[in-house]
């Protein structure tokens, strides 16, 4: 029997169950693959807070600790704070399909993959951490991926340019770095998934922008100017460097986006 769509990724978003959360997120895009799942619009309650473990704590970006690669402790957190990230990302997915609706097809087979896509990432973050003695959640952790996903929950478009094509595609420039700084120390294991992940997050980030471009040309927004805009409401106009230009590129920014995003960084 085929299940809503919806529906089904709001169960997945409501748990607060670590492992069910793994589970039925990769079971999403299981059913749509094999036709389980139907796109029918219904009738959900609203949803403010995704359901998480209680642990890690969540404390304001600026009190999470800056510990050096070089100590165990610190290289554990590094790979806590990845997991953490890949986790929300779970999340972020799932809200994307659950929580709005009469889109194509498309939009929600791509959401439901990605979802798939950082449940497998968490997996092996959560799997390197054990290795090391440590659990998800040991560590001290921020909320800003999931705040920005309520900022948005008004409006898909936004949604579609701020959490893909702002938050995760941050991801796409630190993330070199941090393999780089993981060599260093010969930590191959975590090498490997983070190259993973940087394969994978930027079909993420593209689907995000395919999606943002679709709906401003559906609603007759020039899409760089409403990016920019949105940019300045937000973030005001800050933005970080650098870039990582061909991985930006492969993912749906256009070579004028990526110049004008590094004159805001000159300006930051």
């Amino acid at each position: 029997m085929s299940k809503n769509l919806h529906e089904a990724a709001y169960r997945c978003l409501l748990t607060p169950r670590l492992d069910e959360k793994l589970q039925l997120a990769r079971a999403l895009w299981v059913d749509w693959q094999n036709g389980g799942l139907t796109v029918e619009e219904i009738e959900l309650p609203l949803l403010d807070q995704a359901g998480r473990p209680e642990k890690p704590e969540l404390v304001s970006p600026s009190e999470v600790p800056r510990r050096k690669l070089g100590s165990p402790l610190g290289h554990a957190a590094m790979i806590h704070a990845v997991a953490h990230i890949e986790f929300n990302a779970i999340n972020l997915a799932c809200d994307a399909a659950y929580r709005f609706r009469g889109l194509p097809e498309q939009y929600y087979a791509d959401w439901l993959k990605v979802a798939s896509e950082e449940a497998y990432h968490f997996s092996m973050l959560q799997g390197r951490l054990e290795q090391l003695g440590y659990q998800y959640g040991d560590f001290p952790a921020h909320s800003g991926l999931w705040d920005l996903a309520q900022q948005t929950a008004h409006d898909v478009r936004q949604r579609m340019a701020l959490v893909p094509r702002v938050m995760e595609a941050r991801g796409l420039d630190v993330t070199p770095g941090m393999i780089e700084r993981f060599s260093r120390i010969g930590d191959k294991d975590s090498v490997r998934i983070l190259q993973i992940i940087l394969r994978d997050e930027v079909g993420h980030v593209e689907a995000g922008s395919r999606w943002f471009h679709y709906l401003c040309e559906r609603d007759g927004l020039d899409s760089e100017q409403y990016y920019f805009e949105l940019l300045n409401n937000y973030f005001k106009g800050g933005i970080r460097c650098p870039l990582h230009k061909a991985a930006r590129l492969e993912a749906g920014f256009s070579e004028r986006e990526l110049e004008q995003l590094e004159a805001l960084c000159k300006k930051s």
